[in-house]
């Protein structure tokens, strides 16, 4: 049977064909003992079953949660877990660089409980709100086919009636509110609700960034720069390192 996942600690950079390019790196500076956030990379050839079928391939999700139990371990707290929880960044990584042509979830894990731990962990209420604001919609959008301009239009709104110039000027009860007209926006969309399992954020998201592979932007992406088809992206998931935690968080 294939195996379909690798720990960081497992690959290295001559395996870009398997793990992709960004995963193949990540991999060879945990080998080199650099300070990388642990986390692992589900395969090319995981994505490229997932496209033949329209499903994950047997025995995937099995490689995942052992991987994800692994991490937990290591970090010593579970993924969403409510006092403190562990969160995940879903990243694409092809074999050769496609810079923004698919998709990224970052804040895997928070949900109403989480978003409390999180916040009080941190000692920074607004911090956590702000996370899970842009976890609900990047989720949204991305993995439940939301139109991304209706989120930004209710974040404009928002914006406009606290008469706030920008983001960083909404408070945490402005951000909390924000995060229940999103799950209110995502329901009404789709007869969904935005999972409070981070487990199901898990699942979905990787196969999300899968499927975006085939996405309008990236066929013309591949097409211009002379990329095969056939290749699939690997998805690589980490341990979430904040850059909106503080102004001096570094992005």
């Amino acid at each position: 049977m294939a195996r379909y996942v690798y720990d960081f600690s497992e690959g290295g950079r001559d395996m870009a064909d398997l793990l992709g390019g960004k995963g193949a790196n990540l991999a060879e500076m945990t080998r080199l003992g650099l300070p990388v956030p642990p986390g692992f990379t589900v395969t090319t050839e995981a994505c490229r079953a997932f496209l033949d079928t329209g499903g994950e391939p047997e025995g995937m999700w099995r490689e995942v949660s052992d991987h994800l139990t692994a991490l937990e371990r290591s970090a010593g707290r579970l993924l969403g877990q409510p006092d403190g929880p562990l969160l995940l960044s879903v990243r694409s990584g092809a074999r050769f660089s496609m810079p923004g042509m698919m998709e990224t979830i970052l804040d895997i894990g928070l949900n109403d409980d989480s978003v409390l731990g999180l916040a009080k962990v941190s000692a920074n209420e607004r911090f956590a709100w702000d996370s899970y604001r842009r976890l609900v919609q990047m989720f949204g959008s991305t993995v439940m086919g939301v139109d991304a301009a209706l989120f930004e239009r209710e974040l404009t709104a928002l914006k406009e009636a606290c008469g706030a110039p920008d983001d960083v000027h909404l408070a945490a009860g402005d951000l909390s509110g924000l995060v229940e007209t999103f799950k209110e926006l995502i329901h009404r969309e789709t007869g969904e609700y935005f999972p409070q399992s981070p487990a199901e954020q898990l699942r979905r998201a990787v196969l999300a960034v899968f499927a975006s592979w085939n996405g309008d932007r990236a066929r013309l992406y591949r097409r211009r720069e002379h990329i095969a088809d056939d290749l699939g992206t690997a998805v690589n998931v980490q341990r979430m390192v904040f850059g909106n935690l503080g102004p001096d968080s570094g992005s």
